[in-house]
């Protein structure tokens, strides 16, 4: 009898013993689960609560280079510190220090949630596209990565010298010099004729502004840079690009949707950054009325409307150290930069013709 009591207390405490390790075991599987699974989210590229971090590498993952680009790798670009330089609603800059070579890129990460399906044929189309544009005065894209989350990264050189933008509200001697502004939109409207028809399929910038331009030191060469970036974004994200650029002054009369930019309203953009160059102001337009008579930043608008172009440049320009600067030869100047801002995509001048004039007004 007392075998059998032993026997049942003796069954009764290794049960109970027993439930208590595999209770333990499931809690430690649950909570190593929980750990991995934040340790992931950490490892997020578009995490935005640090300025630098690294890129973490994931199972699937694919790599295309194109020219500049060649000595690129995936450890590369995912091992390479970033410190954030830019962003927006579509994705983030980083400026990265790519530790094998020593090279500085930037990193434009693509959200996923704002790109088309990576893996369909017309985004590796557009890619291939974009990869192969080589011009002085535009930035390349040196490589293209795709990792298995959706995420996207798009590899460019790193430019320190600054945007146009800057560089007009800098107050610098630089940039009222008439040789300057005269060079740096001949470079502008070069990029973007080797777009429109230096391809075998033309390519729409899209989105161009004086921020998207960079500029290379001493010369102030521009860089144009986004060109066709909005080929890679859905509907919704490239409605926010034009929403944007509405109200910065650079959208299009004409345009309603994102998909209808056209290389005629490259061309407005293009007016508005000689405006922009003469003026020193930025053309923010507070309250885009659409108005299909007159559609400019006001203080462009007022000044036209009132006849009072002189308003329009800064006086400090005919007193650069070009001595031989008539005031002829700025007001011709905004007149092409006008012609580019015309109402009606018909009327507006193609890049060669800009070129042309552009030439003419160097000579004058």
């Amino acid at each position: 009898m007392r075998k059998t009591q032993f026997l049942t207390l003796f069954l009764g405490v290794s049960l109970s013993a027993l439930t208590i390790v595999v209770i333990f075991i499931v809690f430690f599987i649950l909570c190593r689960r929980t750990q991995s699974s934040t340790e992931s989210d950490q490892y997020d590229v578009e995490s935005s609560d640090n300025d630098k971090q690294g890129f973490s590498s994931s199972e699937t993952e694919e790599l295309v280079t194109f020219h500049g680009g060649e000595d690129l790798t995936i450890c590369d670009i995912l091992d390479a510190p970033g410190e954030v330089i830019g962003k927006s609603s579509y994705g983030t800059l980083y400026k990265a220090s790519l530790q094998r070579s020593g090279k500085i890129r930037v990193l434009r990460f693509l959200r996923p949630v704002c790109t088309v399906r990576s893996d369909s044929k017309e985004f590796n189309g557009v890619i291939e596209m974009l990869g192969f544009v080589r011009h002085e005065n535009l930035v390349p894209l040196l490589g293209f990565y795709a990792g298995n989350r959706g995420e996207k990264l798009m590899v460019h050189p790193f430019f320190g010298s600054g945007n146009l933008s800057d560089f007009i509200r800098s107050g610098d001697d630089e940039s009222i010099k008439w040789s300057n502004i005269i060079s740096i939109t001949t470079g502008i409207s070069k990029a973007l004729d080797h777009l429109h028809t230096g391809m075998k399929k033309p390519i729409v910038h899209g989105n161009l502004k004086s921020k998207n331009v960079l500029l290379l030191k001493p010369s102030f060469a521009p860089q144009v840079s986004d060109f066709g970036l909005h080929l890679l974004l859905n509907l919704s994200a490239g409605q926010e690009i034009l929403d944007v650029s509405a109200a910065e002054g650079y959208k299009a009369p004409e345009l309603i949707k994102m998909k209808e930019v056209s290389k005629e309203s490259d061309v407005y953009s293009l007016g508005v950054i000689m405006l922009e160059l003469v003026s020193g102001k930025e053309p923010i337009n507070e309250n885009p009325t659409g108005d299909d008579e007159f559609y400019l930043p006001d203080f462009m608008r007022n000044a036209v409307l009132d006849h009072r172009l002189s308003d329009l440049y800064r006086p400090e320009i005919l007193r650069s150290d070009d001595n031989n600067l008539s005031e002829e030869c700025v007001l011709k100047y905004f007149q092409l930069a006008m012609s580019c801002c015309s109402p009606s995509p018909s009327l507006r001048p193609n890049m060669k013709h800009v070129l042309r004039k552009l030439e003419e007004i160097r000579k004058c």
